[in-house]
């Protein structure tokens, strides 16, 4: 075949070519020797000598279409009853055939149709303000958009009608022909497949618009019907299988882009319309924790907009409600065990309700939080300290101690890092941590540790939730105690190398008074026993050999000493403080002493002295000639105490957190709370240099909410004060504030 441009008949080469596009747009059977001719007389036409016949050919084609269209139309119209299956029948055949067609145009289509065309630019931004129809249609879009003009838009009533009827018999049960209905609503949108702009405009106008009307109405009279006949739990069940028929409804017979529309306006008929009633049977099924019925609403409600309010605002209510029960009231030995493992025992069951019920939603999740926070920072009263903090380190402190019997490593280290759950909800975690740092420090000097290694983890798991400086003075401690264990050993290779005896063993801890919780300003007056005193003595000199111009404080009070009872029927080992200790030790040369020859002996503050032989008194060991204690009182003895250990400790009142303790850890939270809000004042107004009142009111109470919630009232004084240190000054505009560099 030769290309070259020749003189071509148009008349005789039509003639032939019209005969296999008649073939082809009915999907007849086409010789290949034939198609080949066919596509070279379309080059042919398309390149003719002395001028081009793409223009004709195109006309004449455009007129066959027509024609044949018209004529497919009488056929299809004929009958109402089957006008589905002839339209679908048609139109299988004639959008294959256009297909092929499209195929056989080739050279036209590329060489003379497109050049003619808008660019996909000025269709997507109108360039030129020009409508596709005013341009020459590639033949297989010409065929598509003669079917839509021809045949589509006459039957378009009636279309819709036979479609509308024919999924209103499927969603009553009845049988229809899946593969028709989805071909004729197909059609809407594949007659138009080939335009760049708004594809799917003739399938939602004469289709989708109505199709969703329809629903809405069918749907709006259905959920009339079920609610008159049915309760909430199962119209909740009827309408979700309602949604689910519809969604598989949708993907039987619609275009994918319908899918969600349908779905949305179930929803609304069936749901959005119905909210107020929905809503006011959340509040019972919350209570009673129907599972399933909770479920089902929680499906129903979430696509809706507004929808779950309500719900997640019952779950908050019902969980902070069930929490406060758990923790109020608790009576017995162990309260802040019973308060810690309350609190988890609820936050673990609603976290698994949350998962298995809400599909883990963040909203509910959010519920739970705030539900638990308020639980556990609950107040009986805007002036009572929240009781959380205490109760807490209470707890971490029984775990710790080697007092936590019937408990494995591994059971130990699971509470505890249960417990860090607890202490993230808590608002005042620098309360928590003053009450820890005290219980600690008890729990090093005194040897009653249950693992270091779990010590450390629990320092760890704090840091990790509020950082280093939340932690810093816990690890000083540590370090403190690692310093201590290698100057002990020191100081016993200077009293071996000086061949010094001290009669007695000692240990001895030197602590930074920084970094442990110790009040060392109002210490006790006490004389050291002489069986002490070169002990004492000896240590102090080894120091200051060591470390000059270091000061050594002794905290008798925090001391432990293990004596040995002789004068009874069996000998006993004891450990006890060091003031009993000194009480006792006169009694190696008398069985009796009055309370004015312990005062002397001791030189203790005389109600110290009297708290403390009181102890001893309690616990049996001596025994009173009176029953209020006076400077004439005299102590004996107790010749026939037993116990049924040989080896028994007498805790020592330093060892026991006392009212007035517990009040001063509050208070002095209180005060390093002022001081760090006024250094976060300063750090941001360093930083902003001029900001109004409630911008800085709001900044502090950001920075601060990691370690405790802030009132107004007090970072109203912070500010106040640093007004009158010249840190901060008023400026001239209301309610504003400037840094004073």
């Amino acid at each position: 075949m030769s290309l070259r441009p020749k003189r071509v008949d148009f008349d005789a080469t039509w003639a032939g070519l019209l005969d296999t596009v008649q073939g082809v747009i009915t999907c007849g059977s086409v010789k290949r020797t034939v198609w080949i001719d066919r596509y070279s007389d379309v080059y042919a036409l398309c390149v003719a000598y002395p001028e081009p016949l793409g223009d004709k050919l195109y006309t004449e084609t455009k007129n066959f279409l027509d024609a044949y269209v018209k004529d497919l139309h009488k056929k299809v119209g004929i009958s109402d009853e089957n006008l589905l299956a002839a339209y679908h029948k048609h139109w299988v055949d004639f959008s294959q055939g256009s297909t092929y067609l499209n195929q056989l145009y080739g050279y036209l289509n590329t060489q003379f149709i497109k050049k003619q065309k808008c660019t996909e630019a000025d269709i997507n931004y109108g360039g030129f303000g020009i409508e596709m129809s005013e341009h020459m249609l590639e033949i297989g879009e010409l065929a598509l958009d003669t079917w839509k003009r021809l045949m589509l838009k006459p039957l378009r009533q009636k279309l819709l009608h036979l479609v509308l009827a024919e999924i209103k018999h499927d969603r009553t049960g009845q049988s229809v022909n899946q593969s028709v209905l989805h071909g004729v609503i197909n059609s809407f949108v594949e007659v138009e497949q080939y335009k760049k702009k708004c594809p799917l405009q003739l399938y939602e106008d004469m289709f989708e618009t109505a199709f969703l009307a329809e629903t809405g109405d069918y749907y709006k009279q259905e959920a009339s019907k079920l609610l008159n006949l049915h309760n909430c739990c199962e119209y909740m069940e009827k309408v979700i299988h309602r949604l689910d028929d519809e969604n598989l409804r949708s993907r039987k017979f619609l275009h994918a882009s319908s899918y969600r529309k349908v779905t949305q306006e179930c929803e609304q008929r069936m749901i959005a319309d119905h909210l107020e009633f929905l809503h006011s049977e959340c509040k019972s099924m919350v209570k009673q924790e129907q599972k399933k019925d909770l479920s089902n609403m929680y499906r129903l409600l979430c696509p809706i907009s507004g929808g779950l309010g309500v719900l997640i605002q019952e779950v908050e209510s019902h969980i902070k409600h069930v929490c406060l029960q758990a923790v109020s009231n608790l009576k017995g030995d162990n309260i802040p065990a019973q308060f810690v493992e309350n609190i988890l025992k609820v936050h673990t069951d609603y976290t698994e309700l949350v998962s298995s019920v809400f599909n883990a939603d963040q909203q509910f999740t959010g519920a739970l939080d705030k539900a638990c926070s308020a639980a556990i920072n609950y107040r009986a009263s805007t002036k009572s300290p929240c009781k959380s903090p205490e109760m807490l380190a209470k707890y971490c402190d029984t775990l710790l101690k080697k007092s936590a019997k019937g408990m494995s490593e591994s059971e130990i280290d699971d509470k505890l890092n249960a417990s860090v759950t607890v202490f993230k909800y808590l608002d005042d975690k620098d309360i928590y941590q003053r009450f820890y740092a005290r219980m600690l420090a008890r729990r090093l000097i005194y040897g009653q540790s249950v693992s270091m290694d779990a010590e450390e983890a629990v320092i760890n798991r704090l840091k990790q939730a509020c950082g280093y400086e939340f932690t810093n003075k816990l690890h000083r401690m540590f370090t403190d105690m690692t310093i201590s264990g290698d100057l002990q050993n020191k100081f016993h290779d200077f009293i071996k190398q000086d061949e010094i005896d001290l009669k007695t063993n000692v240990s001895i801890l030197v602590l930074q008074a920084g970094a442990w919780p110790i009040g060392h300003s109002n210490l006790p007056t006490f004389a050291i026993p002489q069986e002490l005193e070169k002990s004492v003595r000896m240590f102090e000199l080894f120091y200051n050999k060591n470390f000059n111009g270091r000061k050594l404080t002794w905290m008798h009070s925090f001391c432990n000493v293990d004596l040995k009872f002789n004068y009874l029927k069996k000998p006993y080992f004891v450990t006890m403080g060091t003031f009993h200790m000194a009480i006792l030790l006169p009694f190696n040369g008398a069985t009796s002493q009055s309370f004015r020859d312990i005062l002397e002996s001791t030189q203790l503050p005389e109600k110290e002295l009297q708290k403390q032989v009181q102890g001893l008194v309690d616990v049996k060991i001596l025994t009173k000639d009176s029953a209020v204690i006076g400077p004439d009182t005299v102590f004996s003895l107790n010749k026939t105490y037993t116990n049924k250990r040989t080896k028994f400790k007498i805790t020592a009142a330093s060892q026991k957190e006392s009212p007035q303790e517990m009040e001063q850890t509050h208070n002095a939270a209180e005060e390093d709370r002022k001081m760090y809000i006024q250094a976060a004042i300063v750090r941001i107004m360093k930083s902003r240099k001029i900001l109004k009142h409630n911008m800085l009111i709001q900044e502090v109470i950001s920075q601060s909410k990691a370690r405790f919630a802030p009132n107004i009232s007090m970072i109203k004084k912070c500010i106040e004060a640093l007004i009158d240190k010249q840190y901060i000054e008023r400026t001239k505009e209301a309610d504003e504030y400037s840094y004073v560099a």
